[in-house]
């Protein structure tokens, strides 16, 4: 196991180490990329509890796990979101940016510990680092299969119960910008490390369950042919593709040093990434949806992409609704 906050030796050097030598691992990297964690799958520290799409490792639950019917959630004033707003759509009429994922904290109260929030999420990605976070994230990052990386990023949400809800989805302006944006730099990204990327389904619909309401989501399939050799720069190859797109905005490398300006807190692990590389291929997942250990009680972490389109009332609405446990 390796858990380390230097850059000596780095994420990108250790896991190439383990590609190379087709050693199966967990790994999980902070947003910024100076926190990380990596352990053989063979032998699990038990600090670290996973699950993908059913694949992982965790201690069986207890056999009497009482939920509460609703967890409180108390964002930060609109008021005060709507001054983030505010710059962030300035630095898009100034030529800055043109996509920002604007996130916030939000105090949530409730009275169970992050163990058994992990048990009592039903989402295909879930992930816990004892005494720090757990996150139930809808958002795959990567994944790699027979030499080919697939990604699917998704941006684009509404209330499943609106009215005509999927056509507002696909046809709102706004929305169908941002994910052509999001799209666009992803697809870009998979061209540094892959030949041949292109959109294999563009702009579909799927439902997730969000804390007793149903939210549609858009997501979009990108894909590319990797080098045989792919394995032995595993590391680097990530490295290429961080900070996921679909979390920073475009372009990339401004949109980032906005962003550490306007949100006014560490992101910490939160939309950073975590995965398992099996020898064979690798599959993992966006760190979103995401509940932190601050002090004696707990935050969430969420957000949205803004757009010169955005509206700060919409926008703020849609961070309150990311802020949700998908139970079982």
């Amino acid at each position: 196991m390796l858990t380390c906050k230097e850059q000596n030796p780095s994420f990108e050097q250790t896991l190439n180490t383990y590609g190379a030598a087709k050693k199966p691992c967990f790994f999980m990297v902070s947003y910024d990329q100076t926190v990380w964690h990596i352990e053989p799958l063979a032998t699990p520290s038990g600090v670290v509890w996973y699950a993908l799409e059913g694949r992982g490792f965790a201690p069986p639950p207890p056999q009497k796990l009482t939920l509460p019917s609703q967890l409180t959630k108390k964002p930060i004033a609109f008021e005060a979101y709507e001054v983030m707003h505010a710059r962030v759509q300035e630095e898009i009429r100034s030529g800055n940016t043109y996509l920002l994922n604007l996130t916030c904290k939000s105090v949530l109260e409730t009275p169970l510990v992050l163990e058994h929030l992990f048990y009592a999420s039903s989402a295909p990605f879930r992930c816990l680092l004892k005494d720090q976070f757990v996150c139930f994230s809808p958002e795959r990052f990567v994944k790699i299969a027979q030499d080919e990386i697939h990604t699917f990023p998704m941006k684009g949400t509404i209330d499943a119960s609106v009215q005509e809800a999927s056509a507002q989805l696909l046809e709102d302006e706004k929305e169908k910008a941002e994910h052509v944006m999001v799209v666009d730099l992803l697809r870009n990204d998979l061209s540094r490390v892959a030949l041949g990327v292109h959109v294999k389904r563009f702009r579909y619909l799927e439902e997730i369950e969000a804390g007793g309401k149903r939210l549609l989501q858009a997501s979009s399939h990108i894909c590319g042919a990797l080098p045989k050799n792919w394995h032995e720069t595993l590391g680097t190859l990530l490295k290429t593709l961080l900070p996921a797109g679909s979390i920073t905005g475009t372009p990339k490398k401004k949109t980032v040093e906005i962003i550490e300006e306007v949100e006014g807190y560490a992101r910490g692990y939160f939309t950073g990434i975590f995965g398992v590389y099996d020898g064979h291929g690798v599959d993992s997942a966006v760190m979103i949806r995401f509940v932190e250990k601050e002090g004696t009680g707990y935050v969430y972490k969420s957000g949205g992409g803004i757009t010169l389109l955005s509206d700060a009332h919409k926008e703020y609405q849609e961070m309150v609704d990311k802020i949700y446990v998908p139970l079982l």
